[in-house]
């Protein structure tokens, strides 16, 4: 990393220019984790196998002329030097196809970015003040080779070597390589205004904001399933330079098909925002304890966004979900008044006692419009102790990505309850509702992921709040500050993304499949075999979310030896976290569990560092601690629970002159492994919530121009 930074000051304004580069490499994930592994710490694969997988029903016969009982799943030839039409029985874990060596712990970004910020008196009472930013980001993931879903074949084609009817549910594309998604992102921002004294009381603040950012997308090695389709028409095929495919069998794929039936596809989108803002700040009028505070203003404000796929995406012809071009935007008018109240002073047990209000009215152009207020108190009881609450209310509307952000799909960790429920007790709720969904009795989840949709939601309303918060500040030495305080935050309507896993948990867990995750447009199983062939995890209103927990500081500035010393402590407990799905609903409990999609909510976690200064150096030692957690899903075995984690990184700089200042770093100090979570994201664990990488290490250059 690469940072330089410039400025000159005069008499009447300052100017400051700041450039940086970042490059960061990717760190393979099979080095830190060679394969995804099953309930039983084996390692596993994807369902979507290099050969071809499909259920053969009672009565098809196996190419060694056994004749079938039962629907069957079978799987297609995966040896290149293998009988192109053998298939037999799926086997999970000799057919799985291990996705790990195809993708990346940590994915390489390469950003450039430029600030500037300056201002300028042009009068006694007004100052012009300016900040550019641009910002440049490539990034790139690669991924596991495309798969191909749900390819029906007759009997009597060609390339059918079973003698039945059947629907080709999955087959990966190894011959055709990985897959590369790629991304550039553009982002600018303007803010320009004017600001200065009315009196010697007063102050106000007009500004202009402009931001915009814009994006190019693309994916190297998609399949246009159109003509898929083509090169399995015996119709159409072998003719007008549409070439035959064989598909069921790893190798049977030509070249000649492959140049045919890939494509890289690209797509592009943005968001815009501007407004405009204008602010007055003074003093009202003076009270015995001191002059009452007030501050209001005034803003409009426009968001805009848009998305234009690829032109086979938008026909529906490239491999995943059909997309529209979209675009849309919204507009809000707010106006806010703030006073902060000085109501005791020089009082027994009362240095200083304030109180704090806001008002504020937000109206919207897809929406009603709404009022928030805050309610403050701050009590300065001595020198040594504060007491300090509020009570405050919030409103957000869904922003344009959440609202007109187009629909996707991916093949995402997902766990179904499903999966062998014949051992489960006959009697239980699971049971009972996976047999009424007609879902076989010898099912097994195949592999570790479900093909998912999701994305934005244009029936998508407003969320509410409220929070009350309550805390202590305690300095009873010089230099230390305790603090302390109490949080309780409820949602209502929340906008969230519930997992996939979470969802499928909560339908077969409630009573009769009563629950509205078990509707169809949430998801939908196989009928033959019971796999969840939809499942949606959109975002949309939730009817409550509820958090309560405590925050805990402390900050000690000290000097000894010589050098000066700062500690820093802060640690959280997560008392309670809940969210309810709609009225009615059980509530869904998150605090203390970890997995599934959801992230991590551990009751505990804590950072603390200790930084040592001299004249021309300083080192900091940090330590970070994820509390322990339970998988959401798991009750029992490897990865149903997490222990507390711990990492340790350590930082020194040194300043070579007054302009040169050179860092170094390690993160992951201990190159501490993420833990095993059943209900893993990726590389076996939670990735929202663990440090996948492992130990790295860095080097910062900061040079000053005068």
């Amino acid at each position: 990393m690469l940072d330089l930074t410039w400025g000159v000051s005069g008499e009447r304004g300052n100017l400051m220019v700041n450039m940086s580069y970042q490059n960061n490499e990717a760190s393979p994930l099979a080095d830190r984790v060679p394969c995804p592994l099953d309930s039983d710490s084996q390692c596993s694969g994807s369902s979507s196998t290099i050969g071809g997988r499909t259920t053969l029903p009672a009565g098809a016969v196996l190419a060694d002329g056994t004749v079938l009982t039962e629907a069957t799943r079978v799987n297609f030839n995966q040896d290149p030097n293998g009988d192109g039409d053998f298939y037999e029985p799926y086997d999970g874990l000799k057919h799985g196809f291990n996705y790990n060596p195809y993708f990346n712990a940590v994915q390489p970004i390469e950003r450039f970015s430029f600030t500037t910020l300056g201002n300028f008196e042009i009068a006694d009472s007004a100052t012009l003040f300016t900040e550019l930013m641009y910002t440049n980001r490539q990034s790139g993931q690669p991924a596991s080779p495309a798969s191909l879903q749900n390819l029906a074949y007759a009997a009597d084609h060609p390339s059918n070597p079973t003698g039945s009817d059947f629907v080709l549910e999955r087959r990966r594309l190894l011959e055709n390589g990985a897959r590369d998604f790629y991304q550039e992102v553009d982002t600018w921002r303007v803010v320009t205004g004017i600001e200065g004294d009315i009196n010697e009381n007063w102050g106000y603040d007009i500004a202009f904001n402009w931001g915009r950012n814009t994006a190019t997308d693309a994916i190297a090695n998609n399949i246009n399933m159109q003509r898929v389709g083509e090169t399995l028409d015996t119709g159409l095929c072998g003719s007008n330079g549409i070439p035959c495919a064989d598909y069921l069998g790893y190798g049977d794929v030509t070249g000649e098909v492959l140049d045919y039936i890939v494509f890289n596809q690209e797509g592009t989108g943005g968001n815009e925002q501007k407004s405009l803002n204008a602010n007055i700040n003074g003093a009202l009028f003076e009270l015995p304890a001191g002059s009452v505070g007030f501050a209001a203003g005034v803003e409009w404000r426009e968001d805009s966004g848009w998305r234009k796929p690829d032109s086979l995406v938008q026909a529906g012809y490239a491999l995943g979900n059909q997309e529209d071009p979209i675009s849309g935007s919204s507009e809000a008018r707010e106006i806010y008044g703030e006073l902060l109240i000085p109501v005791l002073a020089d009082r027994p047990l009362v240095q200083s006692l304030e109180l704090d209000l806001a008002l504020r009215y937000s109206d919207y152009d897809l929406f009603d419009g709404e009022d928030t207020y805050k309610a403050g108190l701050n009590w300065q009881v001595n020198d040594m102790l504060k007491v300090r609450g509020t009570v405050t209310t919030a409103f957000r509307v869904p922003n344009v990505p959440e609202l007109f952000g187009g629909v996707s799909e991916g093949n995402l960790t997902t766990t179904d309850p499903c999966s062998n429920y014949a051992a489960r007790d006959p009697s239980s709720t699971v049971y009972q509702n996976c047999a009424a969904a007609g879902v076989p009795l010898n099912y097994t989840q195949l592999g570790t992921t479900i093909l998912t949709d999701r994305g934005g939601n244009p029936n998508l309303t407003p969320e509410s709040a409220e929070s009350f918060t309550l805390g202590l500040v305690l300095q009873p030495l010089d230099g230390l500050s305790l603090t302390l305080d109490y949080f309780d935050i409820e949602i209502d309507d929340a906008i969230r993304e519930v997992s996939g896993s979470t969802k499928l948990a909560m339908c077969y867990e409630s009573a009769g499949l009563s629950h509205a995750f078990c509707a169809p447009d949430q998801h939908t199983r196989n009928p033959v075999n019971g796999d969840v062939n939809y499942l949606s995890t959109q975002k949309f209103n939730t009817g409550n979310e509820v958090m309560q927990g405590i925050d805990f500081g402390a900050l000690y500035d000290f000097e000894m030896a010589g050098l000066s010393h700062t500690v820093d402590f802060k640690a959280s407990y997560l008392q309670k976290y809940e969210t309810t799905a709609f009225e009615g609903d059980e509530p869904f409990v998150l605090d203390g569990f970890i997995g599934s999609g959801n992230g991590g909510y551990p009751h505990w976690r804590a950072n603390t560092s200790l930084t040592t200064r001299g004249d021309q150096w300083s080192g900091t030692y940090s330590i970070r601690m994820i509390g322990e957690g339970d998988d959401f899903n798991a009750d029992n075995g490897a990865g149903s629970s997490m222990p507390n984690v711990f990492y340790h990184n350590v930082q020194f700089s040194y300043s070579v002159s007054d302009a040169l200042r050179m860092s170094v770093g390690v993160d992951n100090l201990f190159d501490q492994e993420a833990p095993r979570v059943a209900s893993w994201t990726d590389g076996n664990t939670d990735t929202m919530t663990y440090d996948l990488a492992g130990m790295r290490s860095y080097v910062r250059m900061t040079y000053r121009f005068d």
